[in-house]
Parts: C-alpha cells; structure tokens; sequence
C-alpha cells in the first residue's frame, strides 16, 4: 500500500494555519456576524450539507449572503444559472464531451433498440440539469453580502471546517448534494479522489469570469485530483490572492 506523505504534512499544515487564523481574525469575524444580524433576520451562519473528498458528507460552515429562506427560492431562479447553456450546447451532438476530453472512446456503451450511447453522456443528458449552479446577480443575495462574496470574507468561517478536518486549505470546492450526485460518471467521479478545499484550481483560474464553462470545471478539478502536490498547491496558494476580488456577483 503507498503511503502518500504529503497528505499527513498537508494535514498538519492545514490545522495550523487555521487555527492561527482563526485566533488573528476572531475580532473581525464577531464584527461580521453582528453586521449580518443588524442587517437581516435570520441567523448569521448558514450550514449546508457539502461533498467532500472520497463522497464524505459534512456541514459547510460560512457567514449567510442571502435573505433568510433563501434555499427555498432555487428553483424559480434556474434560469439566471451561468452554466445553463452548456447543457443546452451539449444536447445538440451526440458525441460524449467526457471520453473526448479524457481522450479515449466511449465506455461503457449502453444498448436499446435506438441504438448504443456511452453511459456517461447518457446520464449527462438524462437529467437536462447542470450540475453545478451559479447565479449571477443573485437578487437573493443582500447589501452586505454582496460584499462579504466579492471580498470572500463570507469563506473565512470554513477555517472551522479545516480545524475539523472536514477540508482543507487547497483542494476541490465541496459540493452541495443536488450537484454531487450528477456527478457519478467515471469520468467526473475522479474529483471526489482529491481533499476538499477552501480555494483551489478552479478558483484561481475561472473564479469570477465570463464563460463559465461546466465541463471546464469538472476538467480542472479532476487535473488537481490527479496531480495535487506540495508545488501545486504552492502555486494555487500564491495565485489565490488575486482571485480573492471577484469581478463578477456570483
């Protein structure tokens, strides 16, 4: 059995870092939080169920953006979703967007009297729902939010989660169930293989620009589950700075 090192190193450095953290920012976190509750009703931590490394379930702790109920309104805003007309792109070929990017032929095939299709196109296809979900100009979001996700002050609870050892400080965004259980192709599945994240390559690189791009998301996150490292995470830590002013409400 290899023993990755790096991951014990990855641990200790995590615990660290964050318990530093949290001890230098406890005065502007208790700020934030009374800020919220004078703004908003409603608690200002908001929990959600998130996927982590190996398909791990854990609550995912930041300071709450939206309007009290938020949650509930979901569904009426799928349309604002960045990543709607990638679905739409991909319905229109029946070429499998996952084997080319892999690059190798479809499989498993699947068999019915219309033929044979690769199973992981199947299911991208059968749900017609993207799996990930971003809105831009959220209107559920509030005045302080939209400030706290342009600064990503509204992240810094999760050093709680990194304490834990629910995540880490570089890794894959952990995912809220409705987009996790899209993604359980072959293919995808490979996302899962690496440690959650407070910042990672995605963030770096497409965090808060025109074009995103759901397959371009998953492509990235599978690259640092294949290759995450000391250097690479070296790297995406350096680079995270930049990214942290967003450009773009979402």
């Amino acid at each position: 059995m290899k023993i990755n090192f790096y991951a014990f190193f990855k641990r200790g450095f995590d615990f660290t870092v964050a318990f530093i953290a949290l001890f230098l920012l406890s005065p502007l976190l208790m700020i934030v939080a009374a800020l919220i509750k004078l703004e908003s009703n409603g608690p200002a931590i908001y929990r959600s169920k998130r996927v982590g490394q190996h398909y791990k379930i854990f609550d995912l702790i930041k300071f709450r953006t939206m309007c009290e109920k938020a949650d509930q309104n979901t569904d009426l805003l799928k349309k604002l979703n960045q990543y709607e007309s990638e679905v739409k792109t991909t319905e229109e070929t029946d070429e499998c967007p996952f084997c080319k990017m892999a690059g190798h032929t479809c499989s498993p095939l699947l068999v019915s009297d219309m033929g044979t299709i690769c199973e992981n196109f199947y299911f991208l296809k059968k749900e017609k729902i993207n799996a990930f979900y971003k809105i831009k100009d959220d209107p559920r979001v509030t005045r302080l939010g939209k400030f706290l996700r342009k600064s990503s002050i509204d992240e810094l609870p999760q050093l709680i989660n990194i304490l834990k050892g629910d995540m880490s400080l570089i890794g894959n965004r952990p995912l809220p169930l409705y987009e996790a259980e899209k993604l359980t192709t072959d293919y995808a599945i490979e996302r899962f293989n690496s440690p959650s994240g407070l910042t990672g390559l995605w963030q770096v690189v497409q965090r808060g620009k025109n074009g995103v791009n759901e397959l371009g998301r998953i492509n990235l996150d599978i690259e640092y589950a294949r290759t995450w490292s000391l250097k690479t995470d070296v790297l995406i830590f350096l680079k995270t700075f930049p990214a942290l002013i967003q450009k773009e409400n979402v």
